[in-house]
C-alpha cells in the first residue's frame, strides 16, 4: 500500500498522477482539513503535524509514503524519512526540480507556489543544487488556490488571475523558459496559466513528476505491484462532506461523503 498526505484536497492532484502511473496499487489518502493550510504555519508546527500525519498511515502496511504537500516536502522531509527508515518517503519538490531542471534550455526558471513555500526558498535551493547557472524567480500566487477550490479554473476570471500573477514574469524580453506549478492546486488552473504564458513555456507540474519518479523507485526497488485491482481508501481529519464535494473536482471522479473516513490526529 502506497500512503499520501497533504494539508487537505490540494495532493488529490498528485494522487490522481499516481494511480495513473501505478493503476495496480493501493492507495491510502490523508488529507489534514483540520489544520489546512500548512504554508502559514511555522516549519516547526509543520513538521508536528506532518509526523502525527505519518504515524496514522503507518497503521497501514505501508511499502512508500508520498508527501503530497509543498509546505510539508520542504521542512518535515528528513524528520520522517528518520521515522520512516525502511520505507521509501518521497516529497514533490524534488521531482519537480530536477524536471526543471532538465527541460529548461536557457536556465531561466519560474516557481509559482503558495507564500510559505516561496519563503522557504525549498525550490530555490533543489534547483541550484541541480544548476549552478540558473536564473531563478519565485513568485506566490495564493488566489490561485481559493479558484481551484471554488472550482473556478477556466474562463474569464481564472485567466484574469494568471494574467495578473505571469504577465510581469512573461513579458520581458529574458522570459522563462520553464514554469514549475509548486502547488498541488495549480495543475487544476492549467488551462488559463498556459493561456497566460504561451506555447513556447514548459510548464512542469510537479504533481506528474512525483507520480513517475515514485514509479521508478518502487520499480527499482523490486516493490512495484506486478498486477491485479488497485483500490483507495480516503481520510479526512474534519468535514469529510466538504472533503468530498471539492475533492471530486481534484480526484477528477465523483466522492461521496461515506467514502471519506474521519480519522483524529
Amino acid at each position: 500500500m502506497i500512503g499520501v498526505f497533504d494539508s487537505g484536497v490540494g495532493g488529490l492532484t498528485v494522487l490522481e498522477a499516481l494511480a495513473a502511473e501505478l493503476p495496480c496499487e493501493h492507495f491510502v489518502y490523508l488529507g489534514d482539513t483540520a489544520r489546512l493550510p500548512y504554508g502559514t504555519k511555522s516549519a516547526e508546527t509543520v513538521v508536528r503535524y506532518a509526523l502525527q500525519a505519518t504515524g496514522a498511515l503507518m497503521q497501514y502496511p505501508l511499502k512508500c509514503l508520498v508527501i503530497a504537500c509543498n509546505t510539508a516536502s520542504a521542512v518535515s522531509l528528513p524528520a520522517i524519512r528518520e521515522r520512516m527508515a525502511n520505507v521509501p518517503v518521497i516529497g514533490v519538490i524534488e521531482p519537480g526540480a530536477e524536471a526543471a531542471c532538465a527541460a529548461s534550455r536557457s536556465g531561466r526558471i519560474a516557481v509559482i507556489a503558495t507564500e510559505g513555500t516561496v519563503r522557504g526558498a525549498a525550490y530555490e535551493e533543489a534547483i541550484r543544487r541541480r544548476r549552478a547557472d540558473v536564473r531563478l524567480t519565485a513568485l506566490p500566487a495564493p488566489l490561485f488556490v481559493a479558484l481551484a477550490e471554488e472550482g473556478v479554473c477556466e474562463g474569464p476570471i481564472a485567466e484574469a488571475v494568471a494574467h495578473h500573477y505571469l504577465d510581469p514574469l512573461f513579458a520581458a524580453p529574458r522570459r522563462p523558459d520553464t514554469l514549475v506549478l509548486g502547488c498541488t492546486h495549480f495543475p487544476m488552473l492549467i488551462q488559463a496559466i498556459r493561456a497566460a504564458v504561451g506555447a513556447q513555456v514548459t510548464i512542469v507540474d510537479s504533481a506528474q513528476t512525483t507520480a513517475r519518479h515514485v514509479r521508478r523507485t518502487l520499480r527499482e526497488a523490486g516493490l512495484a505491484a506486478a498486477g491485479g485491482q488497485g483500490s483507495l481508501r480516503l481520510l479526512a481529519t474534519d468535514a469529510p462532506q466538504r472533503f468530498a464535494r471539492i475533492g471530486s473536482r481534484f480526484l477528477e471522479r465523483p466522492i461521496e461523503a461515506h467514502e471519506v473516513e474521519l480519522v483524529d490526529l
